[in-house]
This record gives C-alpha cells, sequence and structure tokens, in this order.
C-alpha cells in the first residue's frame, strides 16, 4: 500500500494541486490537519481532498477554529484574522466535514495525529524531550503528525532514552518510515514548487494578513 501524507495544506489550492501533480499514483491519502487557516480557498481545498482515494483526514487546531471548537483568543492577532475571515468564507458543506474529523486515527503500523498523540490537535512537538514524552501514546511502529511545518522524524530506539531526530532532504527515501510505502516500511520526502505569486494576489484580494503572504517567499 503507497499512502500520500499531506498536512497543513492551510487552504492554498495552487500548492495542493502541485503536490498531487508531484505525487504520482499511490492507494490511500492521509491529511494531518489544518485544511484551512492563513489561505485563500478554504472550500476548494476541501472539496479537492474530499476527491482523493481512501482519504483519512484529522481535525487540526485551525480547523477546529474555524468552527469555534477551540477558542480563538489563544491564537496570535494575524492568525485570529485569518480565521475570521475563514468562518465567514466557508460553506455549510464544508463545515459539515470539517466537524467530522477525528483526532486521531490508527491504520495498520502508522497512528495519525495533527499536533501530537498525546495532545492530538494542539501540541508542538519541535524538540526531541517532547518527542520522548510522546512516544507512550502510541501503540503502532509509527505515527505520522503535522502541526509544525517542518520534515523531522523523531526516532527512539529500543534501549535509548531520548528520542534522536532525522532531517529528511527532499527527494530522499528514509528506511523505516509525504509517500509512506507499507510493504517496503519506506517514507519518501518531496517538497514540490507552486506558482506562490497567484496565491499572494488571492490573498491580497482577500484582505488576509500581510505576514501570512509574505512568509509564502519562504516556504511556509
Amino acid at each position: 500500500m503507497r499512502a500520500l501524507v499531506i498536512s497543513d495544506i492551510h487552504a492554498n489550492l495552487t500548492a495542493l494541486e502541485a503536490v498531487l501533480a508531484s505525487a504520482g499514483p499511490f492507494d490511500n491519502a492521509w491529511c494531518l490537519g489544518d485544511l484551512v487557516g492563513y489561505g485563500p480557498d478554504p472550500n476548494e481545498c476541501i472539496q479537492r481532498v474530499q476527491e482523493l482515494p481512501n482519504l483519512v483526514c484529522i481535525l487540526g487546531n485551525h480547523d477546529a477554529a474555524s468552527l469555534n471548537q477551540i477558542g480563538v483568543t489563544a491564537f496570535n492577532p494575524e492568525a485570529r484574522q485569518a480565521i475570521y475571515w475563514t468562518q465567514r468564507t466557508l460553506t455549510d458543506a464544508s463545515k459539515v466535514f470539517l466537524a467530522n474529523r477525528p483526532e486521531t486515527f490508527s491504520w495498520g503500523d502508522v497512528t495519525l495525529a495533527h499536533g501530537s498523540p498525546r495532545q492530538p490537535v494542539w501540541e508542538y512537538v519541535m524538540d526531541a524531550y517532547v518527542a520522548t514524552q510522546n512516544f507512550g501514546f502510541f501503540e503502532t511502529p509509527y505515527c505520522f503528525i503535522g502541526h509544525t511545518h517542518l520534515p523531522l522524524c523523531y526516532v527512539l530506539s529500543e534501549g535509548e532514552l531520548i528520542a534522536r531526530a532525522v532531517s529528511p532532504e527532499p527527494g530522499t527515501t528514509t528506511r523505516l518510515l509525504p509517500i509512506y510505502d507499507s510493504e517496503a516500511q519506506t517514507w519518501e520526502y518531496r517538497r514540490v514548487a507552486y506558482d506562490i505569486r497567484s496565491v499572494q494576489e488571492r490573498m491580497k484580494a482577500a484582505k488576509l494578513p500581510e505576514r501570512h503572504i509574505v512568509r509564502l517567499d519562504g516556504g511556509w
């Protein structure tokens, strides 16, 4: 089984389409949350993701905030502005889809979550200490998470006390482990170029925060 693993699309349809075009054939699609927030295409991204084969889509913090399931005041001012815009923009069908997303999901050897297996919606796994604490909160050999926007793998081998961080390079295949092959037990990390300017223009037209517009140039 070959699974496409995507996360933190953040309402950027142009980037999503570029990733799908690069992915090649896959059997399952696993989206690790934050379909919306920041970007200008929330409904379009939700609709496109629903078209993917054997989809599993997890709830992210921006998804939850867009439904008022978590407090918007916990976000920084620019993120709040984008969330309020998203709340006004989402269709009823999009809200229903987001409202039915699970916080975690297990399939075979893999657990899926947005933030962490310990606190699926909110927690950031940004260092080896937090990663090590989270290994006790899932039972499968592997856990895939999003949220940080950083490609990183933490490995905790038998007898080790602290997890080791491994930073994958684009285009490389990692033994053990955004395409996962369950039979080969490999993870292929890809980074794909897309038309950033067109997305920035749509964001400007929607009067979304300048900070979010500019940071797309840095790959965020």
